[in-house]
């Protein structure tokens, strides 16, 4: 069983996917076997990742759909056409591609190699020039500083972006990006593909994607399709059902005995899951604050606003015990307070969440949402949280990495 219907098919209801695969085949003159039978769907507005070892036709799938590779068996159709009975040229300019390193000429400047589709469609310079700098704008580059550069002046994160911008230029309905950011260090990575998500869902476009780092199609995509040697569909799956439900003994193998860790990238911080412990308000005394954490079990108490519920921070049970061993009965919590070394939101994925609760001595760390305390991670909450249902999918949130 391939997962989400054994064909992969996923279309919603009668609505005609962006691009669809049927029965697609690519066998190469010296017998060699890249793409065997794919039968898949990609749906409107969906950025899928094809993920599989070395020969698994990641890249051959990908461009099969703008004709790069033709098909020996099967139909591409896209937007409702098949392929096959479109012109090439024409095909390739309603489609935005995006490769490793951005694939830039290198004798054009930024702003003229992101023009490089509205020219070919005979667009007046000074339209390219404003689609340019729009787009410039978009990918988190200045039109007036970036744009009369060439690429070899630019780092490599800027190559992928001039890269994504170009890919955009025609407003195209559909993207193929193939590995785009395997050539960039991590850190660098890491930002790209947080703009690169955002950017997706803010313009609603069909994204297929290919990548070597399951780790990445987990971040990134809304589903995945695994394959194994000679572009055999093995599943294709939201990446929380992947991983917590591999359809065969290949997938099981494919994404590694700590699938359980990389579903925390697509687990979201539920309220429920959350640990509430006691709450205590600053003007508490310490002899009521003490007895309360000794009931709650905890030698900890988390201290809110009374009013506002805003977090104030965390106090020991020992310093309140210690208070009022030295007499100092009439004293308040607000005099034993500390400050927590960090918060993080209910929008952040658990695997960012968690993270910070390993970098830090404390072993409980609020969430909140906006200013609103919704209780504590935990080590024990994360544990829940994975043992939990597969996790729905979740919109990629920044995770303080700005922009690279």
């Amino acid at each position: 069983m391939i997962g989400e219907g054994a064909t992969g098919s996923g279309a919603q209801g009668d609505e005609e996917p962006a691009i669809r695969f049927e029965g697609v085949g690519k066998r190469y003159r010296d017998g060699t076997e890249a793409v065997r039978e794919l039968t898949m769907d990609v749906r409107r507005g969906e950025l899928v990742a094809l993920v599989g070892p070395s020969g698994c036709g990641k890249s051959t799938i990908l461009r099969m759909v703008n004709r790069l590779v033709e098909p020996t068996s099967g139909r591409v159709v896209v937007d409702g056409r098949d392929t096959a009975h479109v012109d090439a040229v024409e095909l390739r300019r309603g489609i935005g591609y995006v490769i490793q390193a951005g694939g830039l000429l290198p004798h054009r400047t930024v702003r003229d190699n992101v023009a490089t589709v509205p020219r070919l469609l005979g667009w007046d310079a000074r339209a390219r020039r404003a689609r340019a700098d729009e787009l410039l704008e978009l990918v988190g580059l200045e039109p007036g500083l970036h744009g009369r550069r060439y690429p070899r002046e630019l780092s490599g994160g800027q190559q992928q972006r001039v890269g994504v911008a170009r890919a955009l230029a025609a407003d195209p309905p559909v993207l193929l990006l193939d590995e785009p950011f395997g050539a960039v260090d991590p850190v660098v990575r890491d930002r790209l593909q947080a703009e690169f998500r955002r950017l997706q869902t803010e313009l609603g476009k069909t994204a297929l994607f290919v990548t070597h780092d399951l780790d990445e199609a987990v971040r990134l995509a809304d589903r995945i399709a695994v394959l194994s040697t000679g572009g055999h569909l093995e599943q294709y799956a939201e990446p929380g059902a992947l991983l917590s439900d591999p359809a065969t003994d290949f997938v099981v193998q494919f994404v590694g005995s700590d699938r359980g860790l990389r579903r925390l990238a697509v687990t979201p911080i539920r309220p429920e899951d959350l640990e509430v412990p006691a709450t205590l308000a600053p003007g508490d005394g310490v002899a009521y604050a003490a007895t309360a954490l000794e009931v709650d079990g905890r030698s900890w108490g988390v201290v809110l606003e009374p009013d506002s519920r805003e977090l104030v921070g965390w106090v020991p049970r020992g310093a309140l015990t210690e208070a009022m061993r030295r007499g100092d009965r009439a004293g308040r919590v607000g005099d034993w307070t500390q400050p927590f070394p960090v918060v993080v939101q209910r929008a952040e994925t658990m695997r960012s969440a968690f993270s910070t609760l390993l970098g830090q001595e404390l072993r409980f760390l609020p969430v909140l949402e906006g200013t609103e305390f919704l209780g504590v991670l935990t080590p024990d909450v994360v544990h829940t949280a994975l043992r939990a249902a597969p996790a729905a999918p979740a919109a990629l949130p920044v995770d303080g990495t700005g922009t690279a």
